[in-house]
């Protein structure tokens, strides 16, 4: 299978629709209650209201979410081949972010994080396109206005803020302009939403928004360890990936090792963002997908020995199988 995923073949189209639903058999097999899809965090509703929370039924909500998971898995596949951040352009980006998107049944639904993938998926385009581009400015500005926008939906977002210095320190020599311009271009979305509150003699609420942010982070977490054992065979993967990364890493060229390095920061940022909501769901690690992925694609991109690493790929599926329906 994975072989058949190494080739830029049109065919790999139909196989990855084909995935995405083999791998939602066991959620589609459940009986579902009412499952609610909030589109945006409370305090945007003021500025956008629209009521999706009761507008499908679980089976659409899945459905979408599924189309949707296919949707982001071509467009993350096209932004990893466009930067060559592989050996060589492949569907298997895309393979495994189909997968990432699989691991937890709370994954398979409309949620926050996966409308927040879009956004993410596209800032990830425009950081790598960072050391390519000789004034920055406006597209830093763009990736901050991004951040606003997906903060609105899914208020964890915010912490993507961070990844902006990480990546002018990564691609680009230091210009306080393109510092700031970030920063200007997340405030002016909140600057219209504040504008929103004053018209509506609600500017008192405006400040409320911004008390996750003097949450301190849990030292303290009660996990169901059964529940991620799943997580065992991505570890694995992510090790060899890591092995294999560091014997290439300075046959790569620059702009490769730095965009891999900007990736892993992504990956632990959007993992520990999860403090920022008080009631975190288990899909706030959605955001974790996109980076994770590119990682899990490099392994089996750059693997020698077919026999393992195709016998690898399907004890990880079939270990994700298991685990939805156990």
């Amino acid at each position: 299978m994975i072989n058949q995923f190494r080739k830029l073949n049109p065919v790999n189209l139909v196989f990855l629709l084909a995935y995405t639903f083999f791998l939602r058999i066991a959620i589609f097999q459940e009986t579902h209650d009412q499952l609610n899809f909030d589109f945006l965090e409370p305090f945007a509703r003021l500025l956008i209201n629209i009521d999706l929370d009761h507008t499908f039924t679980p089976y659409t909500n899945i459905f979408i979410a599924a189309l949707l998971v296919y949707v982001q898995a071509l467009i993350f596949n096209r932004v990893v081949n466009n930067h060559n951040l592989l050996t060589k352009p492949s569907f298997l980006p895309g393979l495994m972010f189909i997968t990432g998107t699989s691991l937890f049944m709370p994954f398979m639904i409309l949620s926050p994080a996966l409308l927040c993938n879009f956004l993410l998926i596209w800032i990830i385009d425009k950081f790598l396109k960072l050391g390519k581009s000789a004034n920055s400015i406006t597209t830093i500005f763009d990736i901050g206005m991004i951040i606003g926008v997906g903060t609105l939906i899914y208020f964890p977002f915010m912490a993507m803020l961070i990844m902006i210095f990480l990546a002018l320190l990564l691609f680009r020599s230091f210009n306080w302009r393109e510092w700031v311009a970030g920063l200007i271009g997340f405030i002016t979305v909140f600057f219209f939403l504040a504008v929103f509150y004053y018209w509506n003699d609600n500017l008192s609420s405006f400040y409320q928004i911004w008390r996750p942010l003097a949450n301190k982070f849990p030292s303290v977490f009660k996990i169901n360890y059964n529940d991620y054992l799943v997580l065992i065979p991505v570890t694995v993967i992510m090790i060899l990936a890591s092995l294999q990364l560091r014997e290439n890493f300075f046959r790569s060229f620059i702009s490769t090792r730095k965009s891999f390095q900007l990736l892993f920061f992504m990956f632990i940022i959007a993992a520990a963002s999860f403090y920022l909501k008080p009631d975190f769901r288990t899909w706030h690690f959605l955001l974790c997908v996109p980076p994770g992925s590119v990682l899990l694609a490099y392994y089996f991109s750059n693997a020698k020995k077919r026999w393992f690493y195709e016998t690898l790929f399907v004890l990880f599926v079939l270990s994700i199988q298991y685990f939805l329906f156990v």
